[in-house]
C-alpha cells in the first residue's frame, strides 16, 4: 500500500513485564560452576563460560522464571515444556494488561490479538491463553506467530497494521513473549553457551489502534520494511536435538545485523525522503554487545544514539522478540525528543525489519 493510501496506525499503549528473579552474571557463573553440568562441558567450555560472565559483555542482569539458578541446570525436555507453560501465558498476560491500561481501554475493547514466541510451542497457541486470563471477547480474532527469533516484534506489528488497514479491527492487542530459561541446551559448542549466558525472560506489549489516544503521546507507525535472506539461515536459528530447543549462534550474526540493518534503513528513509541525521531516537534490538557495537559502526551512529538499547541490554540480557518493546518503553519514560523515530529487531532467517515512527514532542 503506498504512503499516500495506507491508514493510519499508532502505538496507544505500551506494557512489558518480566519474572521477579534477577541474577546477576557472577552469580550465574558460580551457579554453573556449581551444576553438575561444570564436570560433563570439557575444559574450553569453562573458559568460554568464565570470559563471557566476568568480562564487561553489555549484560549486568537477568530476569529467569526460576525460584533458584540451580533449576536451570535441570534440562530435560518435560522440565522445559511445564516451564514454558507455566511463565509464557502469566508474562503475557502482564504485559498486555499494562499496555491495555495505558491506552486506556479494557480487554472488551480489543478487535484482534497477535502473539509471537520462540521459545515454546503450545497447541492450542498461546493466544487462547491470553484469551482466557485477559477475558477477552470470544470472537476476537487470535494470531499465534512462532519461529521468527528475535526479530518478531516487527512482524507482529506489522500484522497489526494490515490487520487495522482492513477495516475488520479498531484496536489490536501486540505481544511478545519469551521464556529463554525454558529453551535452555548445553554442550561444549560456543555458541551455544554464548547463548546459555545472553538471553533473559520477558515480554513486552502493545495496543495498536486505528486512532491516538488523545491523553497521550502520540506515536504513529509511518513506514516499514523487510528483508528475509535464507542464505544465512545456519547463522543463527534453533534446531530440535533430544526433543529441545538447541540455538545455533555463528559469529557472522554482529556483522549480518549490521549490513541489513543499513539495508532495511536506507529503504525506508529513501522512501520518506530523509537521512541518519532526521532521527531523533533509535528503538533497536540489541542482541548482544558485539552486535550494538557492529550496528553503530554499520549505520554511523554514535554510542549515545544507542544508550536505551544498551541499558535494557545490561539490566535484562537479551530478551529475543520482546526485547524492542522494553527499548520503546524506556526511551517513552525518558522523553525522549520528538520527531522521526527509528524501531528495528532482526534474527532468524535471517530477517531484518524496521519501522518509521513520528513521535509527538
Amino acid at each position: 500500500m503506498s504512503q499516500n493510501t495506507r491508514s493510519a496506525m499508532f502505538l496507544n499503549g505500551i506494557g512489558t513485564a518480566t519474572p521477579e528473579a534477577r541474577y546477576t552474571k557472577a552469580e550465574c557463573l558460580v551457579a554453573f560452576q556449581a551444576s553438575d553440568w561444570y564436570a560433563r562441558l570439557d575444559t574450553r567450555a569453562h573458559l568460554i563460560a568464565r570470559t563471557v560472565l566476568q568480562r564487561d559483555n553489555g549484560i549486568e542482569a537477568r530476569r529467569l522464571a526460576v525460584d533458584t539458578l540451580a533449576e536451570v541446570f535441570h534440562i530435560d525436555p518435560n522440565t522445559l515444556a511445564q516451564r514454558f507453560v507455566t511463565h509464557a501465558p502469566a508474562l503475557a498476560a502482564d504485559a498486555a494488561r499494562r499496555a491495555l491500561a495505558q491506552a486506556g481501554l479494557q480487554p472488551s475493547d480489543i478487535d484482534a490479538v497477535v502473539v509471537s514466541t520462540c521459545t515454546g510451542y503450545l497447541c492450542p497457541g498461546l493466544s487462547g491463553y491470553v484469551v482466557e486470563r485477559l477475558g477477552l471477547r470470544a470472537d476476537v480474532q487470535a494470531f499465534d506467530l512462532v519461529g521468527q527469533g528475535c526479530a518478531a516484534a516487527l512482524p507482529n506489528l506489522r500484522l497489526g497494521d494490515a490487520l487495522l488497514a482492513s477495516n475488520s479491527c479498531d484496536h489490536v492487542l501486540s505481544i511478545c513473549v519469551e521464556v529463554s530459561s525454558a529453551a535452555m541446551y548445553l554442550d561444549n559448542d560456543p555458541g551455544v553457551l554464548i547463548s546459555a549466558c545472553l538471553f533473559g525472560d520477558g515480554a513486552g506489549a502493545a495496543v495498536l489502534s486505528r486512532h491516538p489516544t488523545p491523553s497521550r503521546r502520540r506515536i504513529e507507525w509511518v513506514d516499514s520494511s523487510s528483508l528475509t535472506v535464507p542464505a544465512q539461515r545456519q547463522a543463527l536459528k534453533f534446531e530440535q536435538r533430544d526433543g529441545m530447543l538447541r540455538n545455533i549462534l555463528s559469529r557472522e550474526v554482529p556483522a549480518l545485523a549490521a549490513q541489513y540493518a543499513q539495508q532495511v534503513l536506507d529503504t525506508v528513509l529513501g522512501r520518506a525522503g530523509l537521512h541518519t541525521d532526521d532521527i531523533s531516537a533509535w528503538i533497536l534490538h540489541a542482541g548482544g554487545r558485539d552486535v550494538l557495537l557492529a550496528i553503530e559502526r554499520g549505520l554511523k551512529l554514535k554510542t549515545t544514539d544507542l544508550h536505551y538499547s544498551a541499558a535494557m541490554l545490561r539490566e535484562y540480557g537479551n530478551l529475543s522478540s520482546a526485547f524492542v518493546y522494553f527499548v520503546l518503553e524506556a526511551a517513552l519514560a525518558d522523553d525522549a525528543p520528538g520527531g522521526w523515530w527509528w524501531l528495528s529487531s532482526f534474527g532468524a532467517g535471517f530477517s531484518c525489519h524496521g519501522a518509521l515512527l513520528k513521535v509527538d514532542e
